[in-house]
């Protein structure tokens, strides 16, 4: 049964996106089969262990696979700890929707406004909004080396404060003018982290606590800062440099920040999209902003803008599911839902080779198994 306020931003989902608002409600018990099979004799030459959890309406699975440690060879647990990566952007895009609802930030005033002195002066005004769904215009983060193995392994343990990660985009001149295309970037949620921290007078991990955490029960789901270590149980993760396959479990992640540091497990990042979706977290004039995806192109050309003000939206086997992945060295991971909740996926895997560029190849098999039904009895 949904709750009143779910049939509503469903609905309102629907007119702003185009997305039949009942589009999942005739999906069928997820196919064990076919998940099983996506996460297969493990470990691999590419990927060390995986694990994924289905649940919804329609029917649940779990299922691991692979080692957590290449040295003692301890399997995958379900209930271990991970790094979630990008999706840290759908809680920072939350806490920022959640002070619009308090009329603290207004969406449509720039950036400026509420930062004053952090973007050139030659850059031209930047709604709030635009920071939320990647057409901001800002660049992308610029730090050689952040993508060769020897850089990361060098530097792993370092602090950089948000404003130096940002400043190192800011060399730059602005891609292009706010709101007239999406280009995805770090950049606009270490800015909007910023932003969160100003208004509030909190740290992000103080605002994730009060505004996410605490009231969604989510007690695995944590901001590390400057902590490189994750808890057990772990899967650990591994970076292959040269002939060697390397522990890079221990990171720290505030060059990501508030666009990808936080730390969770499969059955929280259940809960959150689970409680994000009910809205328990954000009331009904905010709430379809999640689910507006704006009508502008890509800016590399790559087609059209698939990212709302903290989701993306994916159209799989027929189904349409709204979510985000993740992807730190040695891990990858997301969340994904149907709009009614029917079917909802969380998986985390671990690579060995970090790709800026997209998803390991284990994670098109999950999402294409994912999303495939048995027949309703």
């Amino acid at each position: 049964m949904k709750l009143p306020i779910v049939t509503a931003f469903v609905a309102a989902a629907a007119v702003l996106t185009s997305v039949p608002a009942a589009a999942a409600s005739d999906l069928g018990r997820p196919d064990p089969a076919a998940l099983s099979a996506a996460i297969r004799d493990l470990p691999d030459k590419d990927t060390t262990g995986a694990l994924v959890r289905v649940t919804g309406d329609s029917g649940s699975w779990s299922g691991t696979s692979g080692e957590s440690d290449v040295r003692t060879h301890a399997p995958v647990r379900p209930d271990g700890f991970f790094r979630i990566g990008s999706t840290t952007k759908v809680y920072t895009a939350v806490m920022v929707l959640q002070l619009a609802q308090e009329h603290r930030i207004d969406l449509e005033q720039p950036v400026q406004r509420y930062l004053p002195g952090v973007l050139p002066a030659d850059y031209p005004p930047i709604p709030v909004r635009t920071l939320l769904d990647h057409t901001s215009g800002l660049p992308s983060v610029d730090i050689p080396g952040l993508y060769e193995p020897k850089w990361i392994l060098a530097h792993r343990y370092e602090h950089w404060s948000p404003r130096r990660v940002v400043d190192t985009a800011l060399r730059h001149p602005i891609d292009f003018q706010p709101g007239t295309a999406q280009k995805y970037t770090n950049t606009a949620y270490v800015t909007a982290g910023m932003l969160v921290e100003k208004v509030t007078g909190k740290s992000y991990s103080r605002n994730l606590r009060e505004r996410i955490t605490a009231p969604l029960g989510l007690g695995h789901t944590y901001y590390p800062e400057d902590d490189p270590r994750l808890p057990n149980p772990a899967a650990r993760g591994y970076l292959d440099v040269g002939d060697k396959r390397i522990d890079v479990t221990e990171m720290n992640q505030s060059i990501p920040g508030a666009a990808g540091a936080i730390i969770s497990t499969a059955e929280d990042l259940d809960k959150f999209i689970t409680g994000l979706f009910q809205g328990r977290l954000l009331g009904p004039a905010v709430m379809p902003r999640l689910f507006a995806v704006p009508d502008v192109p890509m800016f590399d050309g790559g087609g059209r803008a698939s990212y709302s003000q903290g989701l993306m939206k994916l159209s799989l086997n027929g189904i349409t599911v709204w979510g985000k992945t993740g992807s730190r060295y040695g891990y990858a991971s997301g969340i994904f839902a149907t709009c009614d909740l029917s079917r909802i996926v969380a998986y985390s895997v671990n690579p060995t080779v970090k790709s800026p560029d997209g998803q390991p190849l284990i994670v098109q098999k999950i999402a294409d198994a994912a999303s495939r039904s048995l027949p309703k009895e």
